[in-house]
């Protein structure tokens, strides 16, 4: 018997996980809550995606645009045994006693707070935690990049330490209104910035200091880490980890070209939907170590690499997978993530 999901919020992130779940098998993606009759609801409808809505009126501006809909958010809840909300960052808090009531398992993003969930995930640091649990919080696009690093170098080497000055984008391509156009924000001003208290809620023992500033571009987020190793491994040990390891593509510059997030969405163009690079890219000619400390730069598509932890958390959540390995290789199969994008 399938999985019954509901997605609630049919944006950056929620579309994504939508589309993603129709190719995961086991699931029955029954439908996603949108409030506005746009493009993006015409698209999901053409593929044959039900739409809900939050509530009566808006189900109406949908019947005046010749979009069928479903029902309300409370009808979907009725049907489904999980609920991805991806509404906007604080919003689902204020949903969760909705789902509650209706006994729904929930999966939060990383814009609401720790507390929302039992559990704050990342596929490659505490799948287990997560399994059978009633709610589980995916953490942000910048928090899944450098967990992704970090919890495989801890358990190759050990990480005694990590600082890192994350570089981030200043607004999604569709958001026309947000973001610096001539400048580039300290965010935060102080340091370190909520990155690094957002890392210690999946692994609470790590010692990590983050600063940030966006700056304005659109495409990715680029993150410079240090890293302190304990068993000071050679810089080949280190790149046969991070080669062998699911999620991560390293991308050799002097080789392929690849060296700016200009020419990594346009290679992906070429193979994968939207240009989307759910993978952590690691730049091969930027890893330099000395006697133990490891420096790097990194590249994070925001739009798209909490996707597969969001199908993660829904196998973990329901018992489909019971072990992070067999989940995230099932996962990246039906992703078709193939650790390349060239």
């Amino acid at each position: 018997m399938s999985v019954r999901v509901g997605v609630n919020g049919f944006g950056t992130i929620g579309k994504r996980v939508a589309y993603a779940l129709l190719n995961v098998g086991g699931v029955d993606l029954v439908g996603v809550v949108k409030k506005t009759p746009d493009y993006s609801a015409m698209q999901a409808a053409r593929a044959g995606i039900r739409i809900y809505t939050p509530g009566e009126k808006e189900a109406r501006a949908f019947e005046e645009a010749g979009l069928r809909v479903e029902g309300t958010l409370e009808d979907l809840l009725g049907s489904v045994d999980v609920i991805v909300d991806a509404t906007p960052n604080g919003v689902g808090e204020s949903y969760k006693p909705l789902y509650t009531k209706a006994g729904v398992k929930q999966v939060y993003q990383g814009g609401e707070r720790a507390e929302v969930a039992e559990v704050s995930f990342s596929s490659l640091c505490n799948y287990g935690e997560a399994v059978g649990r009633g709610s589980v919080r995916v953490v942000s696009c910048n928090t899944t990049g450098l967990l992704r690093l970090i919890c495989t170098l801890d358990k190759a080497f050990g990480v005694e330490k990590v600082r890192a000055v994350l570089i981030r984008r200043a607004a999604d391509p569709k958001e026309v209104k947000k973001g610096p156009i001539n400048s580039i924000n300290l965010n935060p001003p102080s340091i370190p910035s909520h990155h690094a208290h957002d890392v210690k809620t999946v692994v609470p023992k790590i010692d990590i200091v983050t600063a940030a500033v966006v700056v304005p571009t659109t495409l990715m987020h680029v993150h410079h880490v240090t890293l302190r190793l304990a068993d000071k491994p050679s810089r080949d040990e280190v790149l046969e980890v991070l080669a062998r390891t699911p999620r991560i593509i390293v991308v050799d510059a002097g080789l392929t070209g690849l060296k700016s997030t200009a020419q990594l969405i346009d290679a992906s163009r070429e193979v994968r939907r939207r240009a989307d690079i759910p993978e952590l890219i690691v730049f091969k000619d930027s890893i330099t170590l000395d006697d133990g400390e490891l420096m790097l730069f990194q590249a994070v598509h925001q739009e798209s690499i909490v996707v597969p932890e969001n199908v993660d958390a829904i196998k973990a959540l329901t018992g489909m997978a019971e072990d992070g390995e067999t989940a995230i290789k099932e996962t990246d199969r039906e992703l078709g993530l193939t650790k390349s994008i060239i």
